[in-house]
């Protein structure tokens, strides 16, 4: 018998590589059966009442494409940019004190490049949300 010490991360024993690529095949093999069977057994009759699109029980009028003005989207986006590093924020006051003044440089410096996205943002109209006006030229008007 070896000792454990000789199989390192391949342990079956210790966790590892080898449970984690055991793991990740029978999750792949599993989904890739299930996926097999349904498509097998699976019944495939297209009718016109299968093809329709289903909105509840209304039936649908018009085109189902509908524009939203890009302001919604950028919102979205500022919001999910904006509140994630509130995340890394509050995890660094919670580490401060262990972490130090390297800690505090770097924090630091992550909350200067946000300013400066913001600032970036703001000077591109991107938190403007009414209509947008054309910036004035210095023409004389006549």
């Amino acid at each position: 018998m070896e000792p454990l010490a000789n199989y390192g991360i391949w342990s079956p024993w210790e966790p590892g590589f080898l449970s984690l690529i055991t793991y990740g095949f029978m999750v792949f093999a599993l989904v890739a059966i299930l996926l097999f069977i349904s498509g097998w057994l699976g019944k495939k009759k297209p009718g016109l009442e299968k093809l329709k699109p289903y909105e509840s029980g209304i039936t649908p009028t018009g085109s189902a494409r509908f524009r939203y003005p890009v302001p919604f989207y950028l919102v979205a986006v500022f919001f999910l940019i904006f509140d994630v590093e509130a995340i890394y924020i509050f995890s660094w006051a919670i580490a401060a004190g262990p972490l130090g003044w390297a800690g505090w440089f770097q924090i630091t410096f992550f909350i200067l490049v946000l300013l400066i996205s913001l600032f970036y943002i703001w000077e591109k109209g991107g938190l403007e949300w009414g209509p947008a006006t054309p910036k004035s030229s210095n023409r004389p008007r006549t």
